[in-house]
């Protein structure tokens, strides 16, 4: 599975093929994630950093447009109910 990706980092950096293939692996997996797992997932972190969510809301929201896939933009109101339901 991408094996000319692996090649070109095992190439480019000093990582063997298993922890090549495991960076692509990590990689995918993280573009993978769906909207809703991103919003619930950063609330997650940033609640544990002591953000509220006012501030939690705005960061998330303005982050989504920086994802590999954006997706559609997200009103306050939508981001709340992908956290709290």
């Amino acid at each position: 599975m991408h094996d000319e990706l692996v090649d070109h980092l095992m190439r480019s950096t000093p990582l063997s093929r298993g922890e090549a293939l495991r960076v692509v692996q990590d990689v995918l997996a993280y573009f993978d994630e769906t909207a809703g797992d991103y919003v619930r997932r950063r609330h997650r972190e940033l609640q544990a950093e002591g953000l509220m969510n006012a501030e939690i809301f705005d960061r998330i929201a303005a982050d989504l447009k920086y994802r590999a896939v954006a997706p559609p933009e997200l009103t306050l109101r939508q981001l709340r109910r992908l956290v709290y339901g």
